[in-house]
């Protein structure tokens, strides 16, 4: 699907590709979304430039995401997708500057984009030329990778204190730190995700600041300077997050292996509580022909008494001690 957008924030979507490939004159910003190869065709007709391919977005070669062609400016840069579900994915997205007019491609919908469209129309005037459009669009995308970063240090603030705040009447399931296992792993994965993000935007903007066309715009210019600040602050508290979620990650193991610890404990405490009582039973359990206590009348309860009593003395010894 393609929609361009006037310069009076209009939109406009284009369906009828069998008409004459053109665009009107006011169009700044041309947005492929899961674009077909006849639109992909068609748009390189209008602008006569060559349009990357989904396998051309891929390409991990920074020559191959970053790279002036026949004076249009290709960028590729890989944003977070899916961010509010379990399973969060980057999705690659090229930023095209093709003379004034701004050229997105994009399979996948990123709620940055929905963020920005929504905000087009209180753009200033001389802001919606194709290089402002695109450092706008960026600060809007930084902006939301900022929101993701903050919803996450939340989440791991709650699992942080859901680990480590048991001492609590409320009992818990006997796995219930092996269960937070995988929310930790699923914070692992979005914190990760926005660090190939952050990283991906931050080699964009250092390409982009180098371009004619954001040099020329001083206020465009100051603002990708100011974004790329945010995405260097943002990916330092990144790496500050990451690093708690791996304290955290060791912290949920090492309380692991002390309650495994903790369960062997009590089965050798116990062992050794009833060892007197089964050496008692064992003596007294013996077929010898001369053994006194078998004669006498009490010997039985005898037995008992110093069975339980070679069990307590262990037990309140272990006790004295610490060990319980």
């Amino acid at each position: 699907m393609i929609t361009a957008y006037r310069s009076n924030c209009k939109s406009v979507e284009i369906g009828d590709l069998s008409q004459p490939a053109s665009f009107p004159e006011d169009v700044v910003w041309i947005d492929m979304l899961e674009p077909s190869r006849e639109e992909e065709l068609y748009v390189e007709k209008v602008l006569g430039i060559e349009v990357p391919t989904r396998d051309d977005l891929k390409d991990i070669e920074p020559s191959a995401r970053l790279y002036i062609e026949n004076d249009a400016v290709f960028m590729t840069a890989s944003l977070v997708w899916k961010a509010d579900t379990d399973a969060p994915t980057l999705t690659d997205v090229a930023f095209i500057l093709a003379g004034n007019r701004l050229v997105t491609i994009r399979y996948a919908q990123p709620k940055s984009f929905a963020l920005f469209i929504a905000a087009l129309h209180r753009l200033p005037e001389n802001w919606r030329g194709g290089a402002a459009l695109l450092a706008k669009l960026l600060e809007t995308i930084v902006d939301r990778t900022a929101e993701i970063l903050e919803t996450s240090v939340s989440r791991i603030d709650i699992l942080s204190t859901h680990v480590f705040g048991r001492a609590n009447k409320v009992r818990k399931p006997s796995n219930y730190l092996e269960q937070k296992l995988r929310d930790i792993a699923g914070h692992h994965r979005m914190i990760s995700k926005l660090r190939d993000s952050l990283g991906s935007l931050s080699r964009l903007l250092t390409f982009f600041y180098t371009v004619p066309a954001i040099q020329q715009d001083h206020e465009a210019k100051e603002l990708c300077h100011t974004v790329s600040r945010d995405i260097q602050s943002l990916s330092e508290h990144a790496s500050f997050v990451a690093g708690n979620i791996t304290f955290l990650l060791d912290a949920s193991l090492g309380l692991i292996n002390i309650e495994q610890n903790s369960i062997i404990k009590i089965f050798s405490i116990a062992s050794v509580v009833f060892l007197p009582p089964t050496l008692v039973a064992s003596i007294y359990g013996m077929n010898f022909q001369v053994m006194p206590e078998l004669a006498w009348a009490g010997g039985y309860p005898y037995s008992l008494a110093l069975m339980v009593i070679s069990a307590v003395i262990p037990f309140f010894f272990f006790r004295w001690k610490g060990w319980l």
